[in-house]
């Protein structure tokens, strides 16, 4: 397994791509299928319906902290700003007896969003950890300091 990644503006911009690709999906497959049509009393319907909600509010949060840190990184968020707003909520793992219900594409698309959760999960816990070790000392580092000079004089 490699080394944490840094996160970069090109790895920002290839995950806001992807998120976007299956937030769309995500809409495509779940709006029209809780129609009005569908009696509410079935398994089926209230299935797309919590599991719909929980995608798309898992994607949806991939996307705001994707935002977030293409602000930070664009110079836009301040430090305080990005230790304050660029969290990413935990995800919600489905209910496997709602998922059961679901189609095989359905359920595949659910599991998509939640590999994408866990990679930037995953970038977000490294990356805070390296970033906000040196302010655990008190002070610092030089690496810090040209990395923050980076940021904001190197085009980019």
């Amino acid at each position: 397994m490699q080394g944490p990644t840094d996160i970069t503006a090109l790895i920002v911009e290839e995950l806001y791509c992807e998120a976007n690709v299956l937030a769309d999906e995500v809409r495509t497959v779940f709006a029209p299928a809780v129609s009005e049509l569908m009696p509410v009393e079935q398994p089926l319907r209230r299935a797309l319906e919590c599991e719909g909600l929980k995608t798309t509010t898992r994607i949806m949060h991939v996307l705001a902290w994707l935002l977030n840190h293409r602000a930070f990184l664009a110079g836009q968020m301040t430090d305080a700003q990005w230790k304050r707003h660029a969290i990413l909520p935990p995800d919600r793992a489905p209910s496997a007896e709602m998922m059961d219900l679901l189609n095989l594409h359905t359920q595949a698309l659910v599991a998509q969003t939640q590999r994408l959760h866990a990679r930037v999960a995953r970038l977000d816990r490294e990356y805070r950890a390296r970033r906000l070790a040196p302010y655990r000392s008190g002070e610092p580092s030089i690496g810090t300091i040209n990395q923050r000079l980076d940021r904001h004089f190197v085009p980019g």
